[in-house]
């Protein structure tokens, strides 16, 4: 048997693979195990993956529910006024459950943008491209992909992007929800402004909607503590994770004796404690003006120069997600889940040019997971090795940042304004 005859005998059963791989059932079989291993993951893995959510989310939930304190209305809190609403709901089946709750709670809302990313329709191959890039993500980063206030808000991302191009509206609605329970989405938003002709729709929905929230917030009798959360993050030092602390990781590493990690008991994290780091942790907020500032004049630009929707939207959202990442004083792990929104729409507008983000977000989750939670406490300790992945970690982050200044910078010229084609 000649190689021609092997291949041509082969070749029906990879066509039936792909075919088999390629249908919905085996993308939501795919779903399911995947989800099911970062459940068992978070309950049952090293290094505590839920810390946040059953020694910090439930106190705060339990403390309302008693009428003790509720967050963000009677005191200042650390989080915009919405995040309480998905910490509450953990308590649907009492404080025994409140993991297994919370965790059903992030699964069914990844399901729903799941769906909403897999259509009605049928399934192209784009779409599979981009459920299958997900789902491989979110093995990638871990358990971190559902144990945090964040993991609530990328389903919300997710669809509000899938949606921009023909339900400007909805998406708005989604974005700024997801903007009051963690503010990032906030960047999705302003990006879909710059980039949707029906940019005062999005803006007025956005603001009706936000005043809306406050209201509520102000009759329950929150006053000042409902815009809380920014003074509250104003205030933190220089996490150990953040971009801007691995110079200080690395005179650890080095033997500086005047920096040193120690443990924010108010904020609850790991922070640089050394010469500068405060004054560190001070500028990362101007330099992420002056990120967001540069990103949005790269992005009005590319409108100026007819830049089309499909062309402009994903990378521009991605660049303004980016710059919140490096210029943050924070560098929590969950925020690599941001990520995902942008990267999914950019593949299921284009697989081919989105291919380059796609693997460097791919690459950033599995650092993360090197990181946190297994092996947190080698970071903790400045250990060489852990504090050189953190590194290659940021360094790919700007690799990304890079990639789309670069297309942003390319957005709009003559031989890209064709629409890109979309069945979003």
């Amino acid at each position: 048997m000649t190689a021609e005859d092997v291949r041509e005998a082969s070749a029906p059963g990879r066509s039936r693979v792909r075919r088999v791989l390629g249908g919905r059932a085996a993308l939501w079989v795919a779903f399911l195990v995947v989800h099911a291993g970062l459940v068992v993951l978070n309950l049952y893995g090293q290094g505590w993956p839920l810390g946040d959510v059953v020694a910090v989310y439930k106190v705060w939930a339990e403390n309302a529910a008693e009428g003790y304190v509720r967050m963000g209305i009677d005191v200042p809190w650390v989080y915009p006024i919405l995040a309480f609403a998905p910490m509450a709901a953990a308590l649907a089946f009492g404080s025994a459950w409140y993991a297994q709750t919370w965790l059903a709670i992030v699964v069914l809302l990844d399901a729903a943008a799941f769906s909403i990313l897999l259509g009605r329709r049928r399934l192209s191959r784009t779409r599979r491209i981009a459920a299958w890039w997900w789902l491989a993500f979110l093995a990638l980063l871990g358990p971190i992909a559902l144990a945090r206030i964040d993991a609530v808000t990328v389903p919300l991302a997710l669809a509000g992007m899938l949606w921009a191009a023909t339900r400007p509206r909805v998406a708005a609605v989604l974005l700024t929800i997801g903007m009051w329970v963690k503010v990032w989405p906030a960047a999705v938003l302003a990006a879909l402004v710059v980039a949707s002709r029906k940019r005062w729709e999005v803006v007025t929905v956005a603001v009706a909607l936000s005043a809306g929230i406050l209201g509520v917030s102000l009759l329950a009798g929150s006053g000042l503590n409902a815009v809380g959360f920014v003074a509250e993050q104003a205030g933190r030092g220089l996490q150990i994770e953040a971009p801007l602390a691995v110079a200080w990781l690395w005179r650890i590493v080095g033997g500086d004796r005047a920096v040193e990690v120690v443990y924010d008991r108010e904020i609850l994290t790991f922070q640089i404690s050394g010469p500068g780091a405060e004054v560190a942790a001070s500028v990362t907020t101007p330099l992420m003006a002056l990120g967001v500032v540069a990103v949005l004049v790269l992005g009005i630009r590319a409108v100026r120069r007819g830049a089309a929707f499909g062309r402009l939207f994903p990378p521009l959202a991605l660049s303004f997600i980016v710059v919140l990442m490096l210029a943050n004083k924070v560098g929590s792990p969950q925020f690599v889940t941001w990520l995902a929104a942008p990267v999914v729409l950019g593949l299921v507008l284009n697989p081919r040019r989105f291919l380059v983000p796609a693997a460097l977000a791919t690459a950033i989750a599995l650092l993360t997971q090197v990181i946190y939670p297994y092996w947190y406490g080698w970071l903790m300790a400045a250990d060489p090795g852990f504090v050189l992945v953190l590194t290659v970690k940021v360094a790919l982050l700007a690799v990304l940042l890079a990639w789309g200044i670069r297309a942003l910078w390319q957005a709009g010229r003559a031989r890209d304004r064709v629409e890109v084609a979309s069945d979003a």
